[in-house]
């Protein structure tokens, strides 16, 4: 039952993280047009394609634990979501805020999606089943 919890919250992460992709590409596209410079604009843009395709990628880890639990999914679940909140959180808050220093988090970021898709990739790679 807990495992079933935990698949279940990891699907719903990925369908929030892609629903708030959504709106940020529409807020960029629409309200920050006229604020930000179009660099700015491009890297906010950025945040929410890499948001929307890892939110996708926690879907996608859901179904297949539902298939095949097992912790080094979770493990991939993780990696991704601390990704998201890395990656496209730094570059969200570096475009509304002009806080330069926060581009030295966006790497961090990067290498726990690096991280995440590795795992998920040899944990089927590795599999016995």
């Amino acid at each position: 039952m807990a495992k079933t919890n935990i698949i279940n919250l990891i699907i719903a992460l990925g369908a929030f993280n892609a629903f708030i992709a959504v709106a940020a590409g529409a807020f960029a596209a629409h309200g920050l047009k006229n604020i930000l410079s179009p660099e700015y604009i491009n890297t906010f843009k950025t945040a929410a394609d890499y948001q929307m395709i890892h939110g996708i990628g926690l879907i996608l880890i859901g179904i297949l634990s539902k298939q095949n639990p097992g912790r080094y999914n979770t493990t991939a679940a993780i990696f991704m979501f601390i990704g998201i909140i890395l990656f496209s959180g730094s570059l969200y808050t570096l475009t509304l805020t002009g806080t330069r220093w926060l581009g030295i988090i966006t790497p961090f970021g990067g290498l726990c999606f690096l991280i995440a898709w590795l795992t998920l990739g040899f944990n089927y790679l590795l599999n016995k089943n």
